[in-house]
């Protein structure tokens, strides 16, 4: 199988700009005032300002300037995902879930703090999703902060991420076929990951044609992003991915790889990253080409 190319220096700018950008909104949102709960906060932005390459507001934001959305905005709704993207990690970490002690190379945030911190964080940080979606300053359009909280909690519940991990746990216990496996998947990350690519659609009002193609290329972009992630989970270490790996398969979950083998996987990540830029050909002009791009990057990333 021939080796993915490498993400361009100017995806890696783009990204790590997106990154700073979107990490100073998260910084103000989750500001620590002298309140009696301040301890609250302080382990919200432990579970949210830890790292991490935020994926999710990149592809909001990217998704946006394919039609003209003020970045201001993208900014907000991608700083929102990335709330409910941490909420998740926080619970999934939990002892009750993947029992796991580190995350992106820090101690988990019931490591650093208890369980009972863990819990009430990542539940303030769900409903400040939320808050931020329908707040005004995300959008003047009352019908278009409507459909992206109703969009957000559809991918976000039991028909969407906790779905998935319902199945995830479930998995552990059963032994599933690679139907099963792909709609563990497509709920429990390939959900969200549609939203954050249609988010900025939703944000500039766009026709259903258009819509429609952002939401076949998150499909195809987040399964392989989800197999990238099985085989790192196997092929990778510690330092580089920051967490635990090993985990899946001590674990006994069902994933991609353990139904197909590492190769035929490399070899399904390869197909679904040339369909998702198929997908992108409806953007003339170039609109398209920096998702496009980020193909590359699923496919050869270490972390």
């Amino acid at each position: 199988m021939p080796s993915p190319r490498q993400a361009s220096p100017e995806l890696q700018q783009a990204m790590n700009e997106c990154r700073e950008q979107v990490n100073r909104t998260l910084d103000n949102l989750l500001a620590v005032e002298d309140w009696a709960e301040a301890s609250l906060f302080e382990a919200m932005r432990y579970g949210v300002l830890n790292g991490g390459k935020r994926l999710r507001p990149f592809l909001v934001v990217q998704g946006a300037k394919i039609f003209g959305v003020d970045e201001y905005r993208a900014r907000r709704v991608g700083a929102a995902v990335e709330l409910l993207h941490s909420y998740s990690l926080i619970h999934d970490d939990l002892p009750a879930m993947d029992n796991a002690d580190m995350r992106r190379g820090k101690a988990s945030l019931h490591k650093k703090y208890d369980e009972a911190a863990a819990i009430l964080a990542g539940d303030a940080l769900l409903t400040m999703t939320f808050e931020i979606l329908s707040d005004r300053e995300t959008h003047e359009d009352p019908r278009v902060r409507v459909e992206l909280v109703k969009e957000l909690a559809s991918a976000a519940g039991g028909h969407g991420m906790v779905g998935g991990q319902m199945l995830d746990l479930i998995g552990e216990r059963e032994e599933f076929d690679i139907g099963t496996i792909s709609r563990l998947q497509r709920l429990k990350t390939g959900k969200l990951i549609m939203f954050c690519c249609e988010a900025g659609a939703i944000l500039g009002k766009a026709n259903p044609a258009h819509r429609q193609a952002l939401r076949n290329y998150a499909h195809d972009l987040g399964m392989a992003f989800q197999l990238t992630d099985d085989l790192l989970d196997i092929e990778g270490s510690t330092e580089e991915i920051g967490k635990d790996v090993g985990q899946d398969e001590r674990a006994g979950k069902a994933t991609f790889v353990s139904a197909m083998g590492i190769e035929a996987a490399k070899m399904r990540a390869e197909m679904l990253c040339a369909q998702a830029r198929a997908h992108l050909k409806i953007f003339d002009g170039g609109r398209g080409d920096i998702l496009k791009e980020l193909t590359n990057y699923v496919l050869a990333r270490r972390v």
